[in-house]
């Protein structure tokens, strides 16, 4: 019996060592190796080396010459260590005056012009980094508006950035609203578009 013991105790520390230490220290140096920039997070710098986010990680935007994000249920919002969707039914009441007031700050001049889906409603994780081109479009004439620069060359920034299908046929268009955000700030500086 007190053989048993001892070797069940054996493989268990063993076992620890091997899965718990050693096969994640070598997953993490291989993926350093074979893909430096995905293991680190798929991080975003500027120019002048200052960490703007995460390729994969969405943030707010909320000022009028910025590209907005799609709305967040996380947290408080983007909060990454509380990520998840609202999980509110389509007939909830706080869900529908949340979407309703989202869709009467990105229309407020009350025209019929339909606001895309994915910039009234939150993802499932509520840190989606990316927006439909749909949706991207949608804001070109407001983030030009207000950095007072050409809509066509707002729209030639947003056809730039457009991500199509992995494979031509795996997901759905995208545009990172981040990197389309730093684009746009490299064109056309904030306080220089004033």
């Amino acid at each position: 019996m007190k053989k048993h013991i001892i070797t069940s105790i054996l493989y268990t520390v063993i076992t620890a060592v091997l899965l718990g230490i050693g096969y994640p220290l070598v997953v993490t140096g291989l993926a350093h190796v074979l893909m430096p920039k995905q293991a680190d997070g798929s991080l975003i710098y500027r120019a002048d080396g200052t960490l703007a986010g995460s390729r994969l990680i969405g943030q707010p935007f909320d000022g009028p010459g910025y590209f907005w994000s799609r709305p967040s249920a996380a947290g408080n919002g983007y909060d990454a260590s509380n990520s998840g969707g609202s999980n509110y039914a389509p007939t909830n009441a706080a869900l529908v005056s949340r979407v309703a007031a989202t869709v009467q700050t990105l229309n407020p001049k009350g025209t019929s012009a339909p606001v895309p889906i994915d910039l009234a409603t939150a993802s499932g994780s509520g840190l989606d980094p990316d927006i439909t081109p749909a949706a991207a479009y949608y804001q070109v004439t407001r983030v030009a508006a207000e950095r007072h620069i050409g809509e066509d060359a707002v729209r030639n920034l947003v056809a730039a950035h457009v991500t199509p299908r992995q494979f031509g046929l795996l997901g759905e268009p995208r545009v990172n609203v981040l990197q389309l955000n730093m684009d746009l700030d490299a064109m056309a500086p904030p306080a220089a578009a004033k």
